[in-house]
């Protein structure tokens, strides 16, 4: 318990941090590309109660987390008009794919950090999910594994985002490149999206079938894997 409880408070930072650039990042495209809304109605802000969806957010994750269950959560979304962009079909996909883009950034910047505060003598565990980072006394060093689990959480909440299921980021791209004829009806699968995921999530975890983790967590995992090495090899330069 005291191990979930340490684990919950150094992850939950860097969660909400790498959602909330995340949503911000698409109304910050949005408006560079013509789409004002989300200025209009506050949610450029970096204050994660804007952000926060109480459902997505707090009650789903959290339920989840005290069940043992799989880690699944959303944000408040952050509203964009595609009819007020310069160009609907191209607009969509770029602010689409700006949420990502700023959690792959933020992981690339945690790496750096991660690099410049081990320690001498810090190693990788051999799989690379996990670090061995050490202060002088042998103690966890907190801003270390702060910054693990930041570039993690960045990296998960990007590729997860990316898959080609609405209402994910990942399905208004594959939206915008579809014929005008097949974009029609994907376009009407996004309300129906949310549903479909939770029922997926909810079966993987009652019949114990990690279809989720055998699709994303590859991708994930190797991701990190350059991620580490960027943070080793800058370690190295500056040790």
């Amino acid at each position: 318990m005291t191990d979930t409880l340490a684990l919950i408070l150094v992850l939950a930072p860097a969660l909400v941090m790498a959602i909330v650039f995340h949503e911000v990042a698409h109304g910050y495209a949005a408006r560079l590309l013509g789409d004002p809304t989300a200025s209009e109605r506050g949610r450029l802000t970096l204050n994660p109660i804007a952000h926060v969806d109480p459902v997505g957010t707090l009650l789903v994750p959290g339920t989840l987390a005290l069940l043992g269950g799989p880690m699944f959560g959303w944000a408040k979304p952050v509203p964009v008009n595609k009819w007020r962009l310069n160009n609907p079909r191209f607009g969509m996909m770029a602010v689409a794919a700006a949420g990502p883009a700023s959690n792959f950034l933020l992981a690339l910047v945690g790496a750096v950090l991660y690099g410049l505060v081990l320690p001498d003598g810090a190693t990788f565990s051999d799989d690379g999910s996990t670090a061995l980072v050490l202060n002088a006394l042998g103690k966890p060093l907190w801003l270390g594994t702060g910054l693990f689990y930041f570039i993690l959480a960045n990296l998960f909440l990007g590729i997860f985002n990316l898959l080609p299921i609405p209402p994910f980021d990942g399905s208004h791209i594959l939206g915008g490149v579809l014929p005008a004829s097949m974009r029609a009806v994907w376009e009407r699968l996004q309300g129906i999206g949310m549903a479909l995921i939770l029922v997926l999530v909810a079966a993987s975890w009652v019949f114990g079938t990690s279809w989720l983790g055998k699709i994303f967590m590859p991708p994930v995992l190797f991701a990190m894997q350059l991620y580490l090495s960027l943070a080793g090899a800058i370690h190295a330069a500056f040790a």
